[in-house]
């Protein structure tokens, strides 16, 4: 076994791989050289690291694309830089819902939306309610709810009409097949 020396302070060397040796009877053999295997072998410092230390390249291509990886992913100085957030599946299944919003509400009309893609940049809020409306229109700690599908699958009228479309949809698509064959209710005699 190696003995280590104990050494006090803070001391560093560069950790450098072993370099295969090389002989001149290897080199040349049946004239094809053999140095091109040990080629992919060798330790080249292709990388920025030099040292250990990281040292910028000179290339101003390489530079500018550092620095278009180093800049923040925001929507811009008109925006006033705000930020693109993480897409979480919470955040992604309540986006796809505002998108479809037109289908929720019978009564309602929505303009056809732009994009068929989600937003990138977006900001999630939550609603102040002023003091006034404590006892006319607040929502009770129960009916408070994180996103908007847990909101939408909790409201009764949505559920009922949900219900009430997906039936019509199903006998829409019900096959037809012979009327005779239907059951029928017994017509009332008076």
């Amino acid at each position: 076994m190696a003995e280590t020396k104990s050494t006090i302070g803070v001391s560093w060397e560069p950790k450098i791989p072993n370099l295969p040796s090389v002989k001149k009877s290897d080199t040349v053999n049946n004239g094809k050289s053999q140095n091109q295997g040990e080629s992919s072998v060798l330790w080249r410092p292709n990388s920025e690291l030099v040292d250990g230390l990281y040292v910028p390249s000179n290339d101003p291509k390489k530079v500018n694309k550092l620095l278009r990886k180093q800049v923040k992913d925001t929507a811009g100085n008109g925006w006033f830089d705000m930020p693109a957030p993480t897409m979480t599946p919470e955040l992604k299944r309540d986006l796809q819902l505002l998108k479809l919003r037109g289908a929720m509400d019978p009564k309602r009309f929505y303009k056809k939306g732009d994009k068929k893609t989600l937003p990138k940049y977006f900001q999630v809020g939550t609603v102040v309610e002023s003091p006034l409306e404590f006892y006319s229109s607040r929502l009770s700690k129960k009916e408070r709810k994180t996103t908007i599908t847990e909101e939408l699958l909790s409201d009764s009228k949505f559920r009922q009409y949900r219900k009430r479309k997906v039936r019509e949809i199903e006998d829409k698509n019900r096959p037809g097949g012979n009327a005779k064959w239907k059951n029928k209710k017994p017509s009332k005699k008076f």
